[in-house]
């Protein structure tokens, strides 16, 4: 897909969803952000899966982003169905950066889905700015892991990593983001996840400053629902699980 140079306030949408059990796909979209351009690009996949065979969607994404361009992507995964196999989705995401571009990523997963295993790769130029918010729940036996290899290649160039996640029942998750600063540059990355039930989260920071002027700052934070913020919504009428439901929600919206 190629967006010409220039071009203003358009949007692209790519919709997937797999209805039938068993099915099993891998998609490559190449995405060229023409020079000065600025556009919104959503691609969202849902599984439906009532069978008793897995069902699977691999999407691989790549974005060339000009000189000087913004491009905003939104990424939304769902699951749903009542049968045995599991959906699954692994989504590989990679963008190139041209000098004094931006891109904004938001990945969002908020049910459904029994296994992802989400790749992001960016290699930024002089004067480029990355931010990507992931916003993720799992429940049940439900895997997720998230893993980010970012290179700060050009001066002046920065990223800000930012994840928000729920880990119910026994599910699991890991996250996994690595920043190489290689010029003068600056990144950050942040991992904050509330844990419940008998979920389990794995935060495993990675800072690699090849330059002295390369300034790089890792945060995490894993912790349970405080009591305190469950009673006060009580007090106010809701139940205890009404009360958790509306903390999970405002910490992911």
């Amino acid at each position: 897909i190629k967006i010409k140079p220039g071009t203003k306030r358009e949007s692209v949408h790519i919709p997937v969803i797999l209805s039938e059990s068993g099915l099993k796909e891998t998609v490559y979209n190449d995405f060229y952000i023409g020079e000065g351009s600025d556009v919104v690009i959503v691609a969202g996949c849902g599984i439906d899966n009532c069978g008793v065979q897995d069902s699977q969607h691999d999407g691989i994404h790549r974005f060339f982003v000009g000189q000087g361009a913004k491009v905003k992507y939104v990424e939304k995964h769902y699951g749903s169905g009542d049968g045995r196999g599991k959906r699954i989705l692994n989504p590989v995401t990679e963008v190139y950066m041209d000098e004094g571009s931006s891109a904004e990523l938001e990945m969002v997963q908020i049910k459904g889905v029994d296994d992802t295993n989400r790749i992001t790769k960016a290699e930024l130029k002089a004067g480029a700015s990355l931010v990507v918010r992931e916003r993720l729940m799992t429940h049940d036996e439900q895997s997720a892991i998230s893993t980010y290899s970012i290179d700060l290649n050009g001066e002046g160039s920065n990223a800000d990593v930012v994840s928000r996640s729920v880990a119910r029942g026994s599910s699991y998750q890991k996250f996994d983001a690595v920043i190489n600063g290689n010029a003068p540059c600056s990144g950050h990355t942040e991992c904050d996840a509330i844990i419940m039930d008998r979920g389990r989260i794995l935060a495993v920071p990675g800072l690699k400053a090849n330059d002295v002027d390369a300034a790089l700052v890792h945060e995490a934070a894993i912790g349970k629902i405080a009591g305190d913020q469950i009673i006060k919504l009580m007090t106010l009428g809701l139940s205890e699980e009404e009360a958790e439901e509306q903390i999970i929600n405002g910490f992911l919206k």
